[in-house]
This record gives structure tokens, C-alpha cells and sequence, in this order.
């Protein structure tokens, strides 16, 4: 297990890149700590897999360098780096049983068979496998096959980190809850370091304890899942989080305050000065209906089974509530109340306010 660190890192494809927009990532640093679980989350093309492949030794950036525990990896291939990864497909030997799999990474670094036989029954039982381990891996169902890879990850002890890159992508649907609580709880027991790519938000955030959230090659926020949703650092992270996404409208900035469609709104704190288009941020489940607020018109609800999501305009724009109790109905007027510690001015994307209590 190892502290990873990203320093003043940039790649990109073209030999002779000239611009920011010939960059497939924009300058990273970052730094994982040792035993953390993270996921990289964002939408396809943003960077996370030139970034995995980066950190496995695959691609060598552009610029900057990758350290573990302080010691510069950059140069060096992936077999010297100590690393595990799991991919989209399950890499297994379909002609091997279960337990030669699990078995092969140790046997092929020449662990003594009494180390191995004790480790790959200690990662089975974690894995919940192990009445299966001398079935033939052509003979498991697609969930099985992917935790014998998870578990071919895992079985060394002595890696730098493990990396999984969309591992539940091929997994049908009713199954996926099952192995990534699985994987947490796997992570709960072994604490070696993990990274998790993928472009699907309720994998990252119940896997994760840190969310490194990217768009078109840069870092936009990193945080716990808590604090993603409760404050987002950019637009991005409010739409691309949350569902319904956050509600991301027009704004004028008056005097230091904040209006929407004519209306002056109650916003968490100081709006930082600055020049750009501004908006206001408030998440649906931030705005309540009643008979005070904004004066609006529904147009629309639809009933998701905890809660209904009802589709309001106020003046030319279009605001989501979620609301858990009795809505009005189509065409119906009704009154939007915001709340202000959840309601935010971003400018150019980016947040703009600042909390009263700083």
C-alpha cells in the first residue's frame, strides 16, 4: 500500500500540443493517502482512464511526475510499480479453477504453496467463494467471474494499490448492489489503497470516502459524497450528481445581491466580486412549495415512488422541486421557497459565494 501523488501532471496525444485544448488532462496535483478508497467519477472522455493507465505505468505523462510513498515512479513499467487492476471485462483463466486463479499471481512470483494455499483461502471466504473453489472459472456466472478477478487484486499483500476500472459495467443491474457493497466491505478488511473509475455517480459514491469528480481533463472538485451534494464546487459536479441534477439559473448580481427572474434571493453568504456570467445553484431538493416565494406555474410531475419531482416555471425558466408530500397538479400556481444556506451564485462555473461563518 502506498501514498500516491500526482505533481504538476499533464498529458497529451499529440506530439507537439499548443494549446490547453490539445491536452487530454490539464495540470493535476493530487495526492491519495495510504489505505483510502476513491473513486475518479465523471463523464466518458474526461480523463479518468489516460489517468488510471497513467498511475499503472501504462502511458507516461506529457509533464509532471507520479510518487509513491515519496518515490518517483514516473520512468518506471508497470511490474515494478506494485500494482493490481481489475478491468471492465473479468480477467480470469476460464480452463483454471477457481482457486488456480486466485492462486496465480502468488505462484508466479514465487510464493511457497503453504503462503499460497493460506491467502487464497483467507480472500475466498472474504469473497464468499469458497465452495466454488475447485469449480472450473467457464463455469461461473458473469458476477462470480468478475469477484474472481476483484480477488486476483486482492490476493497479493503486497501491492501499492488496487485499481478498478468500471469493473460493474458488464454486471446485470439487480446484481451490482451485491459486489459493490462486497468491494466496501473487502476494502473495510484489507485497507490497501483503492481508485475506482467510473462514469456511474451512485458506484462512486457508495464506494467511495473521497469523490475526485473530472470534465474535460480537469479535477473540478474532490470531496466526501456529502459534501458534493451539499455544496458543490462547480456547476458541473451539481448537474452531473445528484437526481434530479441540480437547478443551475440565470442570475444578476445587484449591488451584491443576487436576482432571479426580478426576484432578490436569500444566498448562503458574501457573493465573491468578479466578472462572468453568473448563476444561481440550488438543489430541487432545496426548494419547497408552499404559499410563500418565488410565484410559479407546474408544469409538470412526475412520481419517482419516495418522492415526486415537480417541474415549475417561474417567469421563462424552468425550476425542479422534490417534494416527499402532496404536489399540486398540472397548471397549478404555487410559490418556490429556496433555501438559503443551500442557495449559491457561481460564477463562470464556479462557486461564488462564501459562507457567513468565514
Amino acid at each position: 500500500m502506498a501514498k500516491i501523488t500526482l505533481s504538476k501532471l499533464r498529458h497529451s496525444y499529440y506530439p507537439d500540443p499548443s494549446s490547453p485544448e490539445d491536452y487530454a488532462l490539464k495540470e493535476i496535483d493530487l495526492d491519495w493517502s495510504d489505505g483510502g478508497a476513491y473513486a475518479l467519477l465523471g463523464p466518458s472522455g474526461c480523463g479518468k482512464s489516460t489517468l488510471l493507465n497513467i498511475i499503472s505505468g501504462l502511458l507516461t505523462p506529457s509533464e509532471g511526475r507520479i510518487l509513491f510513498d515519496g518515490e518517483d515512479v514516473t520512468g518506471l513499467p508497470p511490474n515494478q510499480r506494485n500494482i493490481a487492476q481489475v478491468f471492465q471485462f473479468p480477467v480470469i483463466y476460464d480452463t483454471m479453477s477457481v482457486f488456480d486463479n486466485l492462486a496465480f499471481p502468488l505462484r508466479n512470483r514465487g510464493v511457497d504453496e503453504a503462503r499460497v494455499k493460506a491467502r487464497v483461502t483467507e480472500i475466498a471466504e472474504m469473497l464468499e467463494v469458497t465452495d466454488m473453489l475447485g469449480t472450473r472459472a467457464a463455469h461461473l456466472s458473469p458476477d462470480n467471474k468478475q469477484k474472481i478477478s476483484m480477488g486476483r487484486g486482492l490476493v497479493r499483500d503486497d501491492v501499492n494499490v488496487v485499481m478498478f476500472d468500471e469493473p460493474l459495467t458488464v454486471i446485470d443491474p439487480h446484481l451490482k448492489w451485491k459486489l459493490r457493497s462486497k468491494l466496501k466491505e473487502l476494502h473495510q478488511k484489507v485497507r490497501a489503497t483503492m481508485i475506482y473509475v467510473t462514469h456511474d455517480q451512485t458506484e462512486a459514491l457508495t464506494f467511495a470516502d473521497q469523490v475526485v469528480v473530472m470534465q474535460e481533463g480537469e479535477i473540478v472538485q474532490i470531496g466526501t459524497p456529502v459534501e458534493l451534494f451539499e455544496r458543490p464546487a462547480h456547476t458541473f459536479v451539481g448537474h452531473f450528481i445528484g437526481s434530479p441534477g441540480m437547478n443551475v439559473l440565470p442570475a444578476d448580481i445587484r449591488n451584491g445581491a443576487a436576482y432571479f427572474e426580478g426576484h432578490k434571493l436569500a444566498v448562503e453568504g458574501r457573493i465573491k466580486l468578479g466578472d462572468g456570467l453568473t448563476q444561481i445553484g440550488v438543489r430541487p431538493e432545496f426548494v419547497g412549495l408552499g404559499d410563500e416565494g418565488l410565484p410559479a406555474r407546474v408544469r409538470k410531475v412526475a412520481d419517482v415512488g419516495r418522492h415526486r419531482v415537480v417541474d415549475a416555471v417561474v417567469g421563462d425558466t424552468l425550476v425542479k422541486a422534490v417534494s416527499s408530500g402532496d404536489v399540486p397538479g398540472q397548471g397549478e400556481d404555487v410559490h418556490l421557497a429556496f433555501a438559503p444556506e443551500h442557495t449559491r451564485v457561481y460564477r463562470d462555473g464556479w462557486l461564488a459565494t462564501e459562507r457567513t461563518s468565514q
